[in-house]
């Protein structure tokens, strides 16, 4: 089992693509962690990083890393008044901008990495994650079959102007 203090293990696990899988496609979800974070028998990796260096990692301003630090999902250790992020910050970071990308809310990707930082329970964190991504997936299906509906009536709008300009004299006004 990898091992990771991010909360992350379960999202990697369970999302890596399958070994038959070809390409980045495959998993929008993937986190790939450095070689030493990826062996449980090595110590955890020592690198820290500054506000700034995960901004421009990540594309971010460092407005929106504080907005994520204020939210409670991410938490940096301080030196003096220096935020100091380490590979269990760049990690969650990672997986609450793929959590975004997949239309979650900030507290459901809240709540499924603390599952794993409070119980250390690999199943309840899936079947969290399950049931987050069924709630999502039925969202969005409604929300396209919302928009062929609308598309349907534009449609039907679109004829009806059509057939009245062609049925309508060319008549110039004075």
């Amino acid at each position: 089992m990898v091992s990771c203090r991010s909360g992350a293990t379960v999202w990697r696990r369970c999302l890596q693509p399958d070994r038959a899988s070809h390409g980045p496609r495959d998993n929008p979800f993937r986190v790939r962690m450095p070689q030493s974070s990826r062996n449980a028998a090595m110590p955890p990796s020592r690198a820290t990083y500054s506000i700034s260096e995960l901004a421009r990692e990540f594309a971010l301003t460092t407005r929106a890393i504080r907005f994520y630090e204020d939210s409670g999902l991410i938490a940096p250790k301080r030196e003096k008044r220096t935020r100091v992020y380490g590979e269990r910050e760049r990690v969650r970071l990672k997986l609450i901008l793929r959590g975004k990308r997949l239309g979650l809310a900030l507290s459901e990707i809240g709540e499924l990495l603390d599952l794993y930082e409070v119980r250390r329970n690999e199943k309840a964190q899936l079947t969290a994650f399950l049931a987050l991504l069924a709630d999502r997936r039925t969202r969005l299906l409604q929300q396209r079959e919302d928009i062929e509906i609308v598309l349907a009536e534009i449609d039907a709008i679109e004829r009806d102007c059509r057939r009245r300009l062609r049925a309508e004299p060319n008549v110039e006004p004075d």
